[in-house]
């Protein structure tokens, strides 16, 4: 199922299955932000990555002396969340543990997901609830696809000196770091941008992103908070997803425990940590 709302100036679909962002269109000009998904190219549009970022070593990792098996970027992009609140602005969404999600992630927790339209874009709140009587352990990410064209820029809000880290075949990463072709702020898509896959960012100063283009005035202002930042798109393709982290994949170094993890975060029991990007259109 796919909910909907509009106010005079934008129009939102969100996905029930995932939460997933469907659609984010300008009622003035017609114009699609969001990938429209084709599975041709990448199934997706934009996931939500909980509780862990990219690929686990084998899949698996230790917690309080347990083994466990969790898929690539987490257990819930692929479950269905439940619809809580809808307003001419606002949608929000709840996915919560159960049976199944307790043997991949041994904690009761609460994923709530608010899509807001506001006066000039889109805000996206994400809110992790630990439900339980102890230390939770995760680690969160957005993904979010946005039209482009080959050609046109990323512009970063502070002038930046960028090395990426990258990942192998199997998304796990390696040690080497590899510089960015960045101009100024400037780095430019091209169709072999991303040929050794996703940038993975650290150490910049930016906080906002702009989409800008050659060909046209239209802007989309990518706002974060996060401390790592993955960019990434299929080589080639008409989208560009710009990605908050706050975790990453696992390297080969095997630790024993979840908590051990880089980029883990601990919530104290029965609390709760929100994270958020947003947008700013301009036409």
């Amino acid at each position: 199922m796919i909910y909907n709302i509009e106010n005079k100036d934008f129009s939102l679909s969100v996905k029930e299955m995932g939460a997933e962002l469907n659609s984010f269109k300008s009622k003035k000009t017609g114009f699609e932000f969001i990938w429209e998904g084709n599975t041709d190219i990448w199934y997706g549009q934009s996931p939500i990555l909980f509780p862990i970022i990219g690929r686990l070593l084998d899949d698996k990792y230790r917690l309080n002396g347990e083994e466990y098996t969790m898929p690539k970027h987490g257990i819930v992009r692929k479950k269905p969340f439940k619809l809580i609140d809808k307003t001419e602005n606002t949608l929000k969404f709840i996915q919560s543990d159960d049976e199944n999600s307790l043997k991949e992630y041994p904690y009761h927790f609460d994923l709530i997901v608010e899509f807001k339209i506001t006066d000039n874009g889109l805000s996206v709140t994400h809110t992790v609830v630990n439900k339980n009587d102890c230390v939770m352990y995760f680690s969160f990410g957005a993904h979010p696809a946005f039209n482009c064209e080959i050609g046109d820029y990323l512009e970063f809000s502070e002038k930046e000196e960028l090395l990426t880290e990258r990942i192998d075949h199997d998304s796990i990463l390696i040690e080497e770091k590899f510089p960015v072709n960045i101009d100024g702020n400037k780095l430019t898509i091209t169709k072999n941008l991303f040929d050794d896959d996703a940038l993975i960012l650290s150490g910049y100063k930016s906080k906002a992103i702009s989409l800008k283009s050659n060909n046209h005035n239209r802007v989309v202002k990518f706002n974060f908070d996060s401390p790592l930042l993955g960019i990434w798109a299929k080589p080639g393709a008409p989208y560009v997803c710009i990605e908050p982290w706050w975790g990453v994949n696992d390297n080969y170094d095997k630790k024993d425990d979840l908590s051990q993890k880089r980029g883990i975060m601990e919530l104290p029991p029965l609390e709760e940590k929100s994270f958020n990007w947003n947008i700013e259109i301009c036409e």
